[in-house]
């Protein structure tokens, strides 16, 4: 089964495979079933075409999901580096932008750059 281009896994709740789309999520999943009048302990499998249609109508009118919400994702970044405003400042340097510490925990976004400090006493040569 395909929903707004993305392959839905058929042995799972319809409420829980609904979250493979991006920008769906469990709420969004059941405020969608809701709409749509569908159980959500159905599995995918055992939906009927109309459902189908129903579910895509109602995601289609509604929300921004997949392609349409990553463009408009990247466009609000872009904004943020163009304007030169601090969160897109820390996209731009590749930084944690919501204000975590960088001091310890942005071990992956910065490359996993591990520094570690010696004693402080220089070693002696010998003579």
């Amino acid at each position: 089964m395909r929903v707004a281009g993305v392959n839905i896994p058929d042995g799972k709740k319809i409420q829980f495979a609904l979250a493979y789309i991006y920008g769906v999520g469990p709420a969004v999943s059941s405020r969608i079933l809701a709409a749509a009048k569908i159980d959500p302990d159905k599995r995918a499998k055992d939906l009927v075409p109309d459902e189908v249609n129903r579910i895509q109508s109602f995601i289609e009118k509604n929300f921004k999901v997949e392609g349409e919400l990553r463009q408009t994702v990247r466009q609000d970044i872009s904004r943020l580096k163009d304007i030169k405003a601090y969160r897109g400042i820390r996209h731009l340097r590749k930084l944690p932008v919501r204000g975590q510490r960088t001091k310890t925990n942005s071990r992956t976004v910065r490359g996993n750059v591990r520094k570690t400090a010696g004693s402080g006493k220089r070693k002696v040569e010998l003579k």
